[in-house]
């Protein structure tokens, strides 16, 4: 069987046809509303992480933040809970939290989640909301902080840091519950772990 030797100027489109094929594009793409090209032309949302970067120097140089109450309850839990943390130790501790109203085993909003058993006895799920402490906030620079790192998560602006962790505890403690749980992160003096789901199949 013989083979056919086709050259590149053969492949090769010619002028004319190169012409007619670009004014017909050009025909098409201006049909195109304007508004639909900034759709077309932009990445899609959470397509990246805006350049979040777990260190100090990027917190400070984010605008101050804001939001409504469930912002309000994740920076104080964050600033109760992880202000002497890492940023990423911070991050991670939001992430769970995020990680809980997500999960269908917990309250869905974070509000909910982070006072869920609050005013019952050993049922609080964060220590700070029923160890009998102020909670004021005495350091303002801190909260400043925490408060960007709540506003960075809820907007969905982090990258995924502890493997869908739900649970976490500090490396002074070791509570029952963490020999049967799945640790999935080890950050800052932080641990973090996912729940071990028991099922018939088991």
């Amino acid at each position: 069987m013989s083979a056919t030797i086709v050259s590149a100027a053969d492949e090769a489109p010619n002028a004319a046809t190169t012409e007619a094929l670009r004014k017909a594009e050009a025909r098409g793409l201006s049909t195109v509303p304007a508004q639909r090209w900034s759709g077309l032309l932009s990445a899609p949302e959470g397509a990246e992480t805006s350049g979040v970067e777990f260190a100090r120097h990027w917190l400070d140089a984010q605008p101050k933040a804001s939001g409504d109450a469930h912002w309000r309850c994740l920076a104080e839990a964050l600033y109760f809970e992880a202000r002497g943390e890492t940023v990423k130790g911070q991050f991670a501790v939001a992430e769970v939290i995020m990680n809980r109203v997500k999960s269908t085993r917990f309250p869905g909003s974070v509000c909910g989640v982070i006072n869920q058993g609050t005013g019952r006895k050993y049922q609080c799920q964060f220590t700070y909301t029923c160890d009998g402490n102020s909670e004021a906030i005495n350091e303002p620079r801190a909260w400043d902080r925490v408060a960007k790192v709540a506003r960075a998560m809820l907007d969905g602006r982090a990258p995924a840091l502890t493997n869908g962790a739900t649970h976490y505890h500090t490396t002074a403690v070791n509570p029952r519950w963490a020999r049967v749980y799945t640790r999935t992160a080890a950050i800052g003096v932080h641990l973090f772990y996912r729940h071990t789901y028991r099922t018939a199949s088991n």
